[in-house]
């Protein structure tokens, strides 16, 4: 299902950001020669023209209809076999789909990219860009539109929140309820996360059973929680009652049952859900001795544990128990907000990029693995648009970036020919797409590397 949800989302993202390119082309009278969903190298599932008012269609071919071919200036849609992207082949345009060599010799037509002014330029190789980031806005309207949005205060944690290691090192404990950052009232724990994570602030005011503690933070604080490899900074404090069991489930296997509420570990108290999880990962292949109350009674089993260090056993949904905060709105009302949750969204991924280029960052890169792990195990229609639009963000942002093969290399070159007034060349072109093709394909071989590492290592 993950898999599945990851395809359509990128698929749709994919689709929207070339058909950014293709209407700012046509808009100004441009070819597009192709315009495919998926990459096609050596075949193509299906070829689309449509010639003198009727659509012709080819499946499973190697090669364009000779149809095709005798009528240039009709666009070929298709969809290739490779779903890790698509393109927009505009004629006349120095990119993936076309060489300097393919237009030596030749003077411009009045039909190509490359005959058009510089601003035009400039908005056909923008437009991917610009309609995934209004694509996003959209999106996030009309999940605000349709489902509101539901926030949890951190006043309606009743345990508090269990903490990651690197922030129990520095003097959180588990139980904690922040309720400021450099003394700025905070209301949930997404306001606490975007200023200590992103921002950097470093002093915390905590609640603490009925006292006040003030807790400092280092600079480094997000770097070492990063390099640690832990994903979650806190999360709601529970406690684990059995909600069911997976397969082969070793609790279940054990004798306990649907509703056994777990207390300790080899004899070591375990308040909440987490500090269990946490706990058991540390016996892997060992037996252990998992205490719980079942009707009030204490009783306790023995498990052996495999190499994963878990017991097979999840805990029953603890959010229905929560007093969340839901607000609704209107679809005037949640267009200004949608806009709002995007620029929000933009400024915080550009806040977390700056991590990319620290040791510690490097580390945690991940590719199409980490991304379709976002996405959760069953479908749910609001989980799925909100991360299609948080991928819509990432995909906007970077293709804007200014390195040669990306958008936003076109749009560096072309913004240096109208300050200038110098045009680069088309062998120049050609050069910088070859070594921004290469610097892509080494961090697309990085970061998917960096996932098949985690999967043997069962951290994904």
């Amino acid at each position: 299902m993950k898999i599945l949800a990851l395809i359509i989302s990128l698929s749709f993202l994919v689709f929207i950001h070339e058909f950014g390119h293709y209407i700012f082309a046509r808009i100004f009278k441009t070819r597009v020669e192709k315009f495919y969903l998926f990459f096609n190298p050596y075949f193509s599932i299906l070829r689309a023209k449509k010639i003198n008012n009727k659509w012709h269609i080819s499946w499973f071919s190697r090669k364009s209809p000779k149809a095709f071919d005798d009528c240039p200036d009709k666009t070929e849609w298709g969809i290739g076999w490779v779903p890790l992207g698509g393109y927009c082949a505009i004629g006349g345009m120095i990119d993936e789909t076309h060489t300097s060599a393919d237009m030596m010799n030749k003077e411009p037509e009045q039909w190509e990219y490359r005959s058009k002014k510089p601003w035009q330029r400039l908005l056909i190789v923008s437009g991917g860009v610009l309609m995934n980031f209004v694509g996003a806005l959209i999106i996030f309207s009309l999940i605000l539109f349709t489902w509101g949005k539901e926030t949890l205060p951190i006043n309606n944690v009743p345990n508090g929140y269990d903490y990651n290691q690197t922030a129990l090192h520095y003097g959180l404990q588990n139980g904690d309820k922040i309720i400021a950052v450099d003394n700025e009232k905070v209301v949930d724990m997404k306001d606490v996360v975007s200023k200590v994570l992103l921002d950097n602030k470093q002093n915390l005011k905590v609640k603490r059973g009925d006292s006040i503690v003030n807790i400092h933070l280092p600079q480094t604080f997000t770097k070492e929680m990063i390099g640690s490899g832990e994903k979650q900074f806190a999360v709601p404090r529970f406690a684990f009652v059995v909600g069911g069991f997976i397969d082969n489930s070793l609790a279940k296997k054990a004798g306990m049952q649907i509703g056994d509420s777990i207390v300790a570990l080899n004899n070591m108290p375990t308040n909440s859900f987490a500090e269990f999880a946490n706990k058991v990962s540390r016996y892997q292949g060992k037996t252990v001795s998992v205490a719980f109350y079942r009707n009030n009674v204490l009783d306790s089993v023995k498990i052996t544990l495999n190499n994963d260090g878990k017991i097979g056993a999840f805990c029953k949904d603890y959010t229905k128990d929560l007093k969340t905060v839901k607000t609704n709105y209107n679809l005037l009302e949640s267009i200004p907000k949608g806009i709002d949750q995007g620029i929000t969204t933009l400024v915080n991924y550009v806040k977390q990029f700056k991590f990319v280029f620290s040791k510690e960052g490097a580390k945690q890169l991940g590719g199409f693995g980490a991304i379709g792990s976002l996405f959760p195990a069953s479908w749910d229609w609001q989980i799925f648009w909100n991360m299609t639009a948080f991928l819509s963000i990432i995909l906007a942002f970077m293709n804007i970036l200014p390195i040669p093969a990306l958008d936003g290399g076109h749009v560096m070159f072309t913004l240096w020919e109208m300050i200038t007034g110098k045009k680069p060349g088309d062998k120049f072109m050609e050069r910088a797409q070859i070594v921004g093709m290469v610097i892509l394909f080494a961090l697309l071989i990085y970061a998917n590397g960096n996932d098949l590492f985690r999967w043997l290592s069962g951290k994904f």
